[in-house]
């Protein structure tokens, strides 16, 4: 009973920090992408799906099973979420795509990062431009509140 007590006063402490810690706007972060929040819709809708005004194209300009076979057989055309979530990279089998709670060992931001850790190229492939520091921010943002279905 008193691990509990303490557990969710910690809790609700650690919520208190990240959310106060997180105070800049994301409209000013984003670049090309200002509405861009760290919800699963959103990171979807306007990363996966569609261009930006830097040029970046969409992922799903690759990354679909329309017309051909998806690259590094990740498809983000059909359930984006269940592709990525959980799931073993194909290039570094011990990592998750997307690790929820874990932005720094997920390799979609590895990839995005374009870290020394990745095989093959930095994404999008046919960057520049890639997305900026403040949309990986965002989608880190996702990644570390659990990588929510939101």
């Amino acid at each position: 009973m008193m691990f509990r007590k303490v557990w969710w006063r910690c809790s609700v402490i650690g919520a208190f920090l990240v959310l106060t810690a997180c105070d800049e706007k994301l409209r000013d972060v984003t670049g090309p992408t200002p509405d861009l929040q760290p919800t699963f819709s959103s990171i979807q809708s306007q990363i996966f799906q569609s261009s930006d005004s830097s040029g970046r194209r969409a992922c799903v300009s690759c990354h679909t099973n329309q017309g051909r076979n998806p690259s590094g057989g990740l498809n983000l055309a059909v359930n984006p979420y269940e592709a990525l979530v959980g799931v073993a990279s194909r290039e570094r089998p011990a990592l998750m795509l997307v690790a929820p709670g874990d932005p720094e060992n997920s390799y979609l931001i590895q990839k995005l990062e374009g870290l020394s850790t990745i095989g093959g190229a930095r994404m999008p492939q046919s960057g520049p431009p890639y997305l900026t520091d403040g949309q990986i921010l965002v989608i880190k943002r996702w990644i570390a509140i659990g990588a929510p279905n939101n």
